[in-house]
């Protein structure tokens, strides 16, 4: 196939090799990681967006996904959620303060 068209369009096609990926990773150690996470990881640290490929390539994008990078994703990820769970405190405090 040397069709090339954004990733998302893909996503279907190479559903095992996610899920080989993600089972890899498990066997390495990472408990909680799931297919879902392992897309988002690549969405956001390999591809950057929706770019266009052809399918060997994004599956090679997938099956060549380090478990560095996939730590790095994750511990970036944690602290988005701690710096938008504080401000949501911040802002509770605030309201509790004017009352």
């Amino acid at each position: 196939m040397d069709i090339e068209q954004p990733v998302k369009e893909w996503e279907s096609m190479i559903r095992p090799a996610l899920e080989s990926k993600a089972y890899e990773f498990k066997l390495a150690g990472y408990s909680r990681v799931s297919v879902e996470d392992v897309w988002s990881c690549l969405e956001r640290k390999v591809w950057k967006g929706n770019p266009t490929k052809r399918l060997y390539e994004v599956v090679q994008d997938i099956l060549h996904l380090d478990g560095s990078v996939y730590m790095s994703y994750l511990t970036l990820d944690v602290y988005k959620e701690d710096h938008d769970l504080m401000a949501s405190i911040a802002a509770l405090t605030e309201v509790n303060k004017k009352k």
